[in-house]
């Protein structure tokens, strides 16, 4: 029986970071970072290793040249094996954005970015998987930046660029302190969502709560429309009851003053745990110069995405949209 590709990296993946681990006494998560380095750069880096465990790795490293899989290949097999380590220890914003979102986040960017090359930025790159998705199925020049606090996360989104041969800027900060970032054309984010501890940096923020802490998945929205050039576009995952909450009047306000909304496509419940934990694809502009609302806006409510007629119905009415609303 025929092994694939993705099948024979995760193999490789998997077994080398167990080895890892259990010699540098570290989480699989860390020890995946580390092998992924090793792989990138063709040696062993760890110098602590006794020889037994150096052959070893050495002979598995030998199996995958990782020069002949391609890019979506070792995304692929990346993303399982970090998922494997995620249920060890995980907490709900750690969760990965399902690849099927990744390829409509893609596909809608492609539509609304006209440009042929431009600058995308993730706040919330995590381990890099939404922000590779998009970046290996648009088929123009993007320079992007990822930012994100948890340092073993951002660790992987390294390891996972370098093997996909991705230059992307990484940061690893809190994404609402400051950003030494020039403006984006475009941002894409998987918003954490739930309150944001530091008040006194929350108060910098036009959408900081009045009393108690303000939401987080707000104040990225505000952070994410500050660091967009005028006429840039916004797609971000909010949770589909977004306008629910007793803070959705100040953000009501904030997106009338600031952005144009261009769309809203709600994705099916069943990609979630329960219907609380439902989000949608939220499709911002940033005011500017010549930046007119939509006659409509674009507003759909998406089967489950393994439903291919329903899919291709639903993609031939955006594009109906697009050749209505954006000539």
């Amino acid at each position: 029986m025929k092994i694939s590709p993705v099948e024979q990296l995760f193999t490789v993946f998997n077994e080398t970071a167990l080895a890892l681990q259990e010699e540098l006494s570290c989480s699989y998560l860390e020890a995946l970072a580390e092998t992924g380095e090793n792989i990138f750069q063709g040696t062993i880096l760890q110098e602590e290793l006794s020889e037994l465990t150096v052959k070893r790795l050495k002979k598995q490293y030998e199996e995958i040249n990782i020069d002949k899989y391609s890019k979506e290949d070792l995304r692929k097999a990346y993303q399982l094996v970090i998922l494997k380590g995620m249920k060890e220890n995980v907490q709900p914003n750690h969760q990965m954005t399902p690849d099927s979102i990744g390829l409509l986040v893609g596909y809608l960017i492609d539509r609304f970015v006209k440009k042929s090359n431009f600058k995308l930025l993730d706040p919330a790159v995590g381990t890099g998987n939404l922000l590779t998705t998009v970046l290996n199925h648009i088929p123009k020049e993007i320079t992007s930046v990822g930012v994100d606090v948890d340092d073993i996360l951002i660790r992987l989104a390294y390891v996972n660029a370098n093997l996909q041969e991705h230059p992307i800027q990484l940061f690893n900060q809190d994404a609402l302190e400051p950003l030494f970032i020039d403006p984006v054309d475009a941002v894409i984010a998987d918003l954490p969502v739930g309150f944001y501890p530091n008040d006194v940096r929350a108060a910098d923020f036009q959408l900081k709560a009045d009393t108690g802490h303000s939401f987080a998945h707000h104040l990225f929205i505000e952070q994410s429309v500050r660091h967009t050039a005028p006429g840039g576009y916004l797609f971000l995952l909010v949770p589909s009851g977004l306008f629910e909450s007793e803070q959705a009047g100040q953000l009501r306000e904030f997106i009338k003053e600031h952005v144009v909304i261009q769309g809203l496509l709600q994705l099916p419940e069943t990609m979630f745990k329960n219907k609380h934990a439902a989000k949608s694809i939220f499709i911002l502009q940033k005011k500017g110069d010549g930046v007119l609302p939509p006659k409509q806006a674009l507003l759909v409510n998406l089967p489950s995405l393994s439903k291919q007629q329903e899919m291709d119905r639903i993609l031939s009415q955006i594009e109906k949209w697009f050749q209505e609303n954006k000539g």
